[in-house]
């Protein structure tokens, strides 16, 4: 980080034409989603549980309510749950452009505010989404008159046919593991299996490592640099104690239906054919929460109003896409502060 104030006109002139072209990828979001007939909906970032993710940590707040006193609040680390309720109230295809608060992440491709692309279609599962993200990437691109993304070297070419893989599938390719062995009971991964997995690649686990944290490590050194080379990557399937909020594959109950999307090495987006049962949710924020209080010490809140509402909902699909990233990758930035009209700090 530098001394140098980001607002001075020498350190802002070299941000103006990543800029330039965050207007352009934002007008062509809008233009797309207008044009497949989705409301833009704005929902408030003060929520009563900001996401359960065992591993995202949240910033918390008090609201002083005249009359009720305080209560407390975090700022959301998305704006999943009331897009949820709002397809609950009956609105089937919705888009949001939300800021959104994730602590203790800062770094070249990470803000701790930052904006999250959201979408959610009705009646629909994971496929309609990859199929909505072969065309945004090209239509943002086109936006910026560029040819190509770009990331650290990297040229990836969205207009050619992508590249679709699924988890299973880079484990064996990439590592020869047999990731979905290492979890003979799908919910409960078990750290010695993949430990023993992956000693041919001499990667161990750390002290107080459990599954996920080896799985990762094994997947960001071996696995993720080699998606989305040359043409962007649809990640696929992933084992279904990854995957909280999304509904389990009906032929292969191992894996759930969630995919990532990929562009030089970089993830951009996220997302799964919706889990709309409300008992079974519940038991996974639950076995969530208390991994999360095991390991860190703390845990938030579960909210009950989602948990009634996700018995209204829809059968439907949804996906969180990062708009920084997306805008660093068709502009050539190097670092997500290059596309942030004003940095946090």
């Amino acid at each position: 980080m530098t001394d140098t104030p980001w607002w001075r006109r020498d350190r802002f002139a070299a941000r103006t034409r990543y800029l330039a072209a965050r207007g352009k990828a934002l007008r062509a979001v809008r233009g797309y989603f207008e044009a497949e007939g989705f409301a833009e909906v704005d929902t408030p970032a003060l929520q009563i549980s900001p996401g359960l993710e065992p591993h995202l940590r949240a910033f918390a707040t008090t609201l002083d309510e005249p009359g009720t006193g305080p209560r407390s609040f975090f700022l959301h680390t998305s704006p999943e749950f009331a897009m949820k309720k709002l397809l609950a109230a009956g609105v089937p295809k919705l888009f949001q452009l939300a800021h959104a608060f994730r602590n203790s992440e800062r770094g070249a491709t990470h803000h701790p505010e930052f904006t999250l692309l959201e979408w959610y279609r009705a009646d629909a599962t994971y496929q309609a989404l990859m199929t909505d993200c072969e065309r945004l990437l090209t239509v943002v691109l086109e936006a910026v008159a560029e040819r190509h993304y770009r990331w650290r070297g990297q040229v990836t070419d969205p207009h050619r046919p992508w590249r679709r893989e699924t988890v299973a599938g880079v484990f064996a390719d990439r590592c020869g593991i047999d990731i979905l062995a290492t979890a003979p009971d799908p919910e409960r991964p078990r750290l010695d299996l993949l430990a023993a997995a992956a000693r041919p690649l001499g990667i161990a686990p750390h002290p107080g490592d459990e599954w996920d944290d080896l799985f990762f490590r094994i997947f960001l050194e071996r696995i993720e640099p080699t998606l989305g080379i040359g043409v962007p990557t649809i990640l696929a399937d992933y084992p279904i104690a990854m995957a909280a909020l999304a509904r389990a594959k009906p032929d292969d109950p191992r894996v759930a239906e969630r995919f990532e999307v990929y562009v030089g090495g970089l993830e951009l987006a996220n997302g799964f054919s919706e889990l709309t049962d409300p008992v079974e949710q519940r038991r996974r924020f639950e076995r969530d929460r208390a991994r999360k209080q095991a390991r860190y010490g703390e845990a938030y809140p579960i909210d009950e109003d989602f948990l009634t509402a996700l018995a209204a909902m829809p059968p439907s699909a949804g996906i969180a896409l990062g708009f920084d990233r997306l805008v660093m990758l068709a502009s050539g930035a190097a670092r997500i502060d290059d596309v942030l009209w004003a940095p946090v700090g």
